[in-house]
């Protein structure tokens, strides 16, 4: 079976968990540090906080930025569900703009409609769907006038990079920056993720919902005259300034991380060629073509996505998929739109106030795409398809 989406793990990467396992850290020791150090000198942002997950990422990143009871987030609707609870946990409102269909990413302009319509707009959550980035300077420009504030959801972008060439992450037009090392994603740590930033406030306060609350040894302490026993500073000496949680990550994960990471180029220029391919391959393919076409050289190319006119095409996704299935291809959705999910519309969402997003989902399936394809595994699902649709 080949299946849509795969991690690579070669003799390096296990020789480097093997190291740690055989260290005096298995957490929060030297490789989490050296892993933080090196994302945020690869994408250029000042600081870099690394967690257990992704989704651990954006429930920080919210609490960091003072989003709370009364305010309202605005995220996409084509987006893992993780994006919008991030709001939840803090007990905000969610609020979805529509995507603009060529890019499946948010609109400026459904989002511009959406904070006209919400003075209470705290903060914007924009997905770099796929990999691709989103016109983040339009976002930013909208989020200034609303006195909102940006955190980028870049679980699909790690490697990418802006139209201005800039490493996607660099927070140049936000104020966090959130990614995800899922096995699935550019690199794999098992779980994890990181925040980046330039803030030096929110860094700390990171650091600190990071770990319970407590406070680290660059922070200052609220109760001074706790510190002192018998004018020698008490070394034992912590302090809870917070309500904070246990996402920190391990130095196992950041170790195969720091070894991953080694080869995030290769791994995302291996990816941009198989892109080539399956462009070239769809181009002219009746009912069939790619979800995103503009921006190739910058996207991070997390997922492939073609939107298949299944009507037209004469035949249901169920059996497009059992199809792929039969002939040994693993394939996917990315992704039930959000506002359908019964939670959300328990929640007073309703799935036809996003147009692009409900259009996009009805023909949306994802083929695979993996560091390890296979030249000869490419052309089996370029064939496979074409064979399918006739």
């Amino acid at each position: 079976m080949i299946p849509y989406g795969k991690h690579y793990i070669d003799e390096e990467d296990i020789q480097a968990v093997t190291a740690v396992l055989k260290s005096n850290y298995l957490t929060q020791g030297p490789m989490s540090q050296e892993f933080e150090e090196t994302v945020a000198a690869y994408t250029g942002a000042t600081f870099a906080v690394a967690v257990s997950n992704g989704t651990a990422a954006l429930h920080l990143a919210t609490l960091a930025a003072d989003i709370g009871v009364g305010d309202s987030i605005v995220t996409s609707p084509i987006t893992f569900v993780a994006s919008a609870n991030a709001g939840l946990y803090v007990g905000a409102k969610v609020l979805f703009a529509d995507i603009d269909p060529q890019t499946v990413n948010m609109s400026a302009e459904a989002l511009q409609n959406q904070l006209q319509k919400h003075n209470n707009v705290k903060a914007i959550i924009p997905v770099h769907f796929a990999g691709l980035p989103c016109d983040m300077e339009s976002i930013k420009s909208l989020a200034d006038d609303n006195n909102a504030v940006v955190i980028e959801d870049a679980a699909h972008a790690l490697g990418g990079t802006y139209a201005d060439g800039r490493k996607i992450g660099c927070c140049s037009n936000s104020l966090m920056t959130v990614f995800s090392f899922h096995p699935v994603k550019a690199i794999a740590c098992g779980e994890g993720g990181m925040i980046t930033t330039n803030d030096e406030a929110i860094y700390h306060r990171l650091l600190r919902l990071r770990g319970h609350g407590i406070n680290k040894s660059t922070d200052s302490f609220l109760y001074t005259e706790q510190t002192d026993e018998n004018g020698l500073f008490a070394s034992w000496y912590y302090e809870m300034q917070e309500l904070g949680y246990n996402y920190r990550i391990t130095d196992i994960q950041c170790a195969l991380g720091l070894s991953q990471f080694s080869k995030i180029e290769l791994f995302v220029n291996r990816r941009k060629t198989l892109v080539g391919r399956y462009d070239q391959a769809f181009l002219n393919l009746d009912n069939c073509i790619p979800a995103q076409m503009s921006g190739r050289e910058n996207s991070g190319h997390h997922v492939y996505v073609l939107r298949i006119d299944f009507d037209k095409a004469g035949l249901s996704r169920q059996q497009f998929m059992l199809s792929l299935k039969e002939r040994g291809i693993g394939s996917q959705v990315h992704y039930i739109p959000v506002p359908m999910q019964p939670y959300y519309q328990q929640l007073g969402h309703e799935i036809k106030d996003y147009p692009n997003a409900i259009s996009y989902y009805k023909q949306a399936i994802t083929i695979p795409l993996y560091y390890s394809l296979k030249d000869e595994e490419q052309e089996k699902v370029i064939d496979a398809i074409k064979e399918i649709l006739g």
